[in-house]
């Protein structure tokens, strides 16, 4: 690929929102490497593949090396004590659609580090961002950010090589902080996980290892819409980037009409807003102020409706997930074979997000949802979150609100339609079509959700736990559509 020339600041400064904003939109109207639709990133990419592999086999649960089940309640655990633990959940929502349930769930106290490093070259802010394996990526290699580790990884429990460019992240201080907060996952199968997300950019000399790429935050956004690419951890921290300001819609060259229009005013105001933040924040207060919900850890052999074999555990219905074993050979790793438990979903999920446009500016949606590993109760989620294969098993009352208007979409009302995969490193083979569809500004009156506009987002994303996984995915595919016409994101060639 063409060479680039280091730019931007030489010594540690201070973080300015704005100027960071601007930069950023400069770098999103960078698409396309090398002159060409990422000519040089697609050849980089596939000769890396050619090295970096996982090969993934079932394994008995009760036969996983290096893991134990406690003969007293039936967990497993990691023999370092490190990395998580499978255990059982108990939850009682009396209030709910379901009043009470337990299943499996994965206990990972410890925080890990979602980390994207950036540097301006050739005046242009680019990412560092890596080619990944993990076990449970449906086509083995994903783009991840520059760091992705839990606590037990960097620590080196299991006695892999070090985690690189890992220094930028546990010493900030000495360069220039974009973005830095904790930030949780998937509520329904983790017990209050949460990860630190952080965009820093690079003072000084970064060394490019194999494995890395300097991307523009455009380039990484034109492959968001190329099927199972980008990684859910990067996308995660693609969310938390400041994209919104004064000056956007000039740097972003809105022609002020269409979806696009009210998508770009959107990120340049911080006004027009359906429902001022204030009001938004004290709704997500009282939501998870008289919201009755109760979820705690439970033995793993306590499940009810919880079928055991050697190979798995899964529910009686045969429908949510089951939890598998497998046995891992990988290259391109700090390890290069290991045994795990992972969760297995029962389906493809549909993830939705419906946006409108109100006074000029686009609205998204959003949806105060309930899952009981989230740390605070609710959290802002994307308007449609199921697995449409195992709402036969619940409650008629449990069907989502609005699933049907994302299914009877028309055509031209689908702004972005991309399969996307879930955290390989602990789900095997979790797939989500994600799609964002514009519809008609109309007044909900329902009292778990809201209409947001898409700054409001952005703000909220520069704290902890207001916005789950699966929304801090979309609001990066919606900032992936800033610098798109208004017609359909998908799979490369749409």
């Amino acid at each position: 690929m063409t060479a680039l020339t280091a730019t931007g600041p030489a010594t540690a400064v201070g973080c300015d929102l704005g100027d960071i904003a601007l930069r950023l939109g400069e770098s999103v109207r960078e698409r396309g490497a090398d002159g060409g639709p990422l000519t040089g990133f697609r050849q980089w990419f596939e000769e890396f593949g050619a090295r970096a592999y996982t090969r993934v086999r079932p394994a008995p649960l009760a036969e996983l090396e290096g893991w134990r089940q406690d003969p007293d309640t039936g967990n497993l655990h990691h023999h370092s004590g490190g990395f998580f633990s499978v255990e059982g959940l108990s939850t009682s929502r009396p209030r709910g659609p379901v009043q009470h349930w337990t299943q499996p769930v994965i206990h990972q106290p410890e925080i890990g580090v979602l980390g994207l490093l950036v540097k301006e070259f050739d005046g242009v802010l680019r990412a560092l961002v890596q080619a990944k394996v993990e076990p449970g990526n449906r086509n083995g290699l994903q783009l991840a950010p520059t760091v992705q580790a839990t606590r037990s990884n960097y620590l080196r429990v299991h006695q892999g090589k070090p985690v690189p460019y890992l220094e930028f992240f546990r010493e900030p201080w000495r360069h220039r902080q974009i973005a830095d907060v904790r930030q949780s996952e998937q509520g329904s199968w983790f017990y209050r996980k949460r990860n630190r997300n952080m965009v820093v950019e690079a003072v000084g000399e970064v060394p490019l290892l194999d494995g890395f790429i300097w991307l523009t935050i455009g380039e990484i956004q034109e492959l968001l819409a190329v099927e199972d690419t980008v990684n859910m951890d990067l996308r995660s921290v693609l969310s938390c980037l400041p994209l919104t300001g004064p000056g956007l819609d000039t740097v972003l060259r809105s022609d002020g009409s269409g979806f696009r229009g009210a998508l770009v005013r959107s990120c340049a105001t911080a006004s027009g807003s359906r429902h001022p933040t204030g009001e938004l924040l004290h709704w997500m207060t009282e939501m998870r102020t008289r919201t009755e919900v109760s979820a705690r850890l439970l033995p793993l052999d306590r499940l009810s409706g919880w079928q055991r074999t050697p190979e798995r555990i899964s529910h009686e219905s045969g429908e949510f997930f089951s939890v598998i074993g497998v046995d891992v050979t990988a290259g391109g790793r700090e390890v290069a074979h290991w045994s795990q438990p992972m969760i297995r979903q029962h389906g493809r999920g549909v993830i939705a997000l419906l946006v409108a446009e109100f006074d000029g500016v686009l609205h998204a949606l959003m949806h105060a949802r309930v899952e009981p590993g989230f740390l605070d109760v609710v959290e802002l989620a994307p308007t449609v979150q199921c697995i449409p294969d195992s709402l036969a098993a619940l409650p008629a009352t449990a069907r989502p609100e609005f699933l049907d208007t994302v299914l009877s979409a028309a055509p031209e009302q689908i702004r972005y339609d991309t399969v996307l995969s879930e955290e390989g490193g602990r789900f095997y083979h979790a797939l989500n079509r994600y799609l964002i569809v514009e519809v008609a500004p109309t007044k909900i009156e329902h009292p778990d959700y809201r209409w947001t506009a898409v700054h409001q987002l952005t703000e909220l994303l520069r704290h902890s736990h207001y916005l789950n996984i699966q929304a801090r995915s979309l609001v990066a595919c919606l900032h992936g559509l800033l610098e798109r016409s208004g017609s359909t994101a998908g799979v490369e060639g749409s």
